[in-house]
């Protein structure tokens, strides 16, 4: 069965991954839409460092953003998209550059806005990072809202 929206058509090939995702090496590992779970994986380079040698919260954040919306983004049919309209992060642990494991889900959904969390490990199963947030689903023939 061939999945289809956005988001799936990224995963699947169909079309290029957004250039932030590719930047963090986003990589689908699995997805229970019907759940609004999802695993995902980063590769934390060294260039993501500070002078610690340890990956910048901002880095971490974005691993979270590319987790927790994907949660949502794979439940949706396509033609539709979300916006997101809060992050909170919460920065766990020092990170050291490598495998960061990202789990999503959706926590509620009522009509057009969704609640979504995560946590973000590294390979040595620590979390990191932990984040929450909320997304409006738009159509995507709405175009952005400014």
């Amino acid at each position: 069965m061939t999945r289809s929206g956005s988001f799936w058509d990224g995963v699947e090939g169909r079309t290029p991954m957004p250039p932030a995702a590719r930047t963090l090496g986003f990589e689908l590992i699995d997805a229970h839409p019907a759940a609004g779970t999802i695993t995902v994986q980063f590769q934390g380079t060294a260039a993501f460092t500070n002078p610690f040698g340890h990956v910048l919260g901002g880095f971490l954040a974005a691993m979270l953003y590319d987790t927790v919306g994907p949660a949502l983004l794979a439940t949706l049919p396509a033609g539709w998209f979300i916006e997101t309209l809060d992050l909170h992060c919460y920065f766990a642990a020092p990170a050291r550059p490598g495998r960061f494991v990202g789990r999503g889900r959706v926590v509620s959904r009522d009509g057009d806005l969704a609640t979504l969390d995560g946590t973000l490990m590294d390979h040595t199963g620590t979390v990191v990072a932990t984040a929450t947030a909320t997304a409006r689903v738009v159509h995507l023939d709405d175009g952005p809202e400014r």
